[in-house]
């Protein structure tokens, strides 16, 4: 008797919840580097697709059915990033993937989104072809950094300090390769001259050679686009010549890792100015004061300026709630529906700010120059706005 009303008190609850009782989870992918050279960065993504799916189900999940979020690690490795979005494709359940920090490796990843016929939202990797990728219809949204309009910030910033020439430092990848064509363009437009160019190889150990001849070319700034391990040579290298006081304006890639706890000399003594498109005390919308007081609820942590990584955190945020509206919206979560929604979705209210609207039909960016704002690191390693110093 006992077991018959348990399985009736069951049936009841189920009935009440049928599609959560009824039908498996959707899945939210993240495809990301959570054990390398970017764990921050894939860290704070991972947390903000964690939050807004613990908000989301809390709300009644998507068609009434809950998300549940999936981690997959890339490493970095594009092979490995490959390899984890073929996995996820045979899910029958999964509606968006989540990418990472690494513009290669969603370089690389880009031929079998669309064989896979899979919904990529980036909240990192800036490289401008990973949108502009010449498919239709075009399966990849990103809210993040865009190298074509970072180089405008970048160099406009150099220009507001009275910097006329500059060396460049990438990485060679296609990261480096996409600012490159991006800043050489942005510099003629400005009026600044780009000495030279060096290239950093990942894992690279030795720069000497390079910043000796950056040294006699006498610049007044260097533009430096790489993540944190190969920054951190860079600017340790910069510290043994004698160079702590050149200005290095940086792209956010250093922003990644554990960046100053890799440097010779504290981080007080460089010039450091770092990109970004969040921070908790630039963004004060009711959506970014949300997502302070959830992580801190569920992280333990307390004062803003510690948590890392937080552009992918806000950015991974606004994509999960982002694609969770238009799956609502369509009525559907098959990815021809779900990304007409997101093409056509009129405004936005998110933490980073309000979209309007975040996608068209043609662009899939939603942050441009407007949207960057340079920060620097304080004493304690932590990157603040210009009012925070």
């Amino acid at each position: 008797m006992r077991l018959r009303i348990c399985v009736l008190l069951l049936f009841t609850l189920c009935t009440s919840h049928s599609v959560y009782c009824a039908q498996p989870p959707l899945v939210i992918g993240v495809d990301a580097d959570l054990s390398a050279v970017a764990v921050d960065g894939g860290v704070a993504i991972s947390r903000g697709v964690e939050l807004a799916v613990e908000e989301i189900n809390a709300q009644g999940g998507v068609l009434g059915r809950p998300l549940k979020l999936v981690t997959k690690d890339h490493r970095g490795n594009p092979a490995r990033g490959i390899y984890n979005l073929k996995q996820y494709s045979e899910n029958p359940d999964l509606l968006a993937v989540v990418g990472g920090v690494h513009t290669p490796v969603l370089l690389a990843e880009i031929d079998v989104i669309h064989e896979k016929n899979l919904l990529m939202l980036v909240p990192w990797a800036a490289g401008t072809p990973i949108v502009d990728n010449n498919r239709t219809p075009n399966n990849v949204f990103r809210v993040s950094v865009r190298d074509s309009e970072a180089a405008t910030v970048l160099v406009g910033y150099a220009k507001k300090r009275a910097i006329k020439r500059v060396a460049l430092v990438l990485e060679r990848t296609g990261w480096g390769r996409s600012n490159l064509a991006s800043l050489t363009e942005a510099v003629s437009q400005q009026g600044i001259i780009i000495s030279s160019v060096h290239w950093i190889n990942w894992q690279q150990t030795d720069f000497s050679e390079d910043i000796s001849s950056i040294k006699d070319e006498s610049v007044d700034a260097i533009i430096l686009v790489t993540n944190v391990p190969e920054g951190a040579v860079v600017m340790n290298e910069l510290a043994a010549q004698g160079m702590t006081s050149t200005p290095v304006v940086s792209h956010w890639g250093i922003a990644s890792g554990e960046f100053t706890s890799l440097l010779d000399k504290p981080i007080g003594e460089f010039d450091i100015s770092v990109l970004q498109t969040f921070h908790f005390n630039h963004q004060k919308n009711e959506n970014a004061k949300q997502l302070l007081a959830s992580y801190q609820n569920r992280y333990g942590v307390n004062d803003p300026l510690t948590i890392k990584g937080v552009t992918g955190l806000a950015h991974a945020y606004d994509l999960t709630h982002m694609v969770a509206q238009a799956a609502n919206d369509a009525n559907s979560v098959q990815v021809s529906a779900v990304r007409e929604k997101l093409e056509t979705m009129a405004t936005f209210d998110g933490a980073v700010k309000q979209y309007s609207p975040p996608f068209t039909k043609e662009r899939h960016d939603a942050l441009w120059s407007n949207d960057y704002f340079m920060t620097k690191f304080n004493d304690k390693g932590q990157l603040v706005t210009t009012d925070d110093r």
